[in-house]
């Protein structure tokens, strides 16, 4: 489990790192870079994309998810998490450029950061590619990068950013221990409409950073549970009997 302890611990770190910087970062830094980060999670999510294998799977995965989302109100009760975070974190170090940020901005800003660093499809697929394979070079790659936008919008929200460490952490390793239970049922096939589904979550939420659309990111999250599964009985038993009708 290399991958999942070295990109929580980047995480901690320039959250950490960012937090205690906020004063000496100008504004103009400190807003610039994250249209930078957003950008490059749009980019991400279509290198994703482009792995697609069967497109009808995965779509009616996005949909299936984000009704199951919607019911449980999964943006929802993040929002409520973040909020008791916030609390907590301001009580260690009390903000100060932070603090023009709104309760409501605060927390659509956080859940965002929050999706990209434990939900991000190249984070998911990069914890099961290790469970499945035992190579953690996609964790350790995408570390670097949280390294740098956990620092950089840690200067906005404070040490919470620091505290995504945690589920991260915890997330990674529930799917790299999920990855190594595949072994006998995993295709390249679903595995690569697993990544597809991943990056359209993924070029959502670069919109969402970039403040373009705040798409509900949280609730599209089941999607990803459903995916392969549903890719699988498309292929194996729905795709050949359309074949046979048509």
């Amino acid at each position: 489990m290399i991958g999942p302890i070295v990109n929580s611990a980047s995480t901690l770190v320039g959250g950490v790192v960012g937090g205690l910087l906020v004063d000496r970062l100008s504004e103009k830094f400190r807003t610039q870079l994250p249209m930078t980060f957003g950008a490059a999670s749009m980019a991400i999510g279509i290198t994703l994309t482009i792995k697609i294998h069967m497109l009808p799977p995965v779509i009616a995965s996005l949909l299936i998810g984000a009704i199951i989302g919607e019911v449980l109100s999964l943006e929802k009760r993040i929002g409520v998490a973040a909020s008791k975070t916030r609390f907590i974190f301001d009580k260690i170090s009390p903000p100060k450029q932070n603090s023009n940020l709104s309760q409501e901005e605060y927390l659509d800003k956080f859940i965002g950061v929050l999706v990209l660093f434990v939900a991000s499809g190249s984070g998911i697929f990069g914890s099961i590619n290790e469970g499945i394979t035992g190579d953690p070079s996609i964790l350790i790659a995408k570390s670097f990068l949280d390294l740098m936008t956990a620092g950089i919008f840690a200067t906005a929200l404070g040490l919470s950013v620091a505290a995504i460490a945690v589920p991260q952490f915890i997330v990674q390793l529930l799917l790299l221990l999920f990855g190594r239970s595949l072994l006998s049922v995993t295709t390249p096939g679903t595995v690569a409409d697993f990544s597809e589904l991943g990056g359209i979550i993924m070029f959502a939420t670069g919109f969402r950073i970039c403040g373009i659309k705040s798409f509900p990111i949280a609730n599209m999250l089941p999607g990803l549970f459903i995916v392969m599964p549903l890719s699988g009985f498309w292929s194996t038993y729905l795709l050949p009997w359309i074949q046979a009708v048509g």
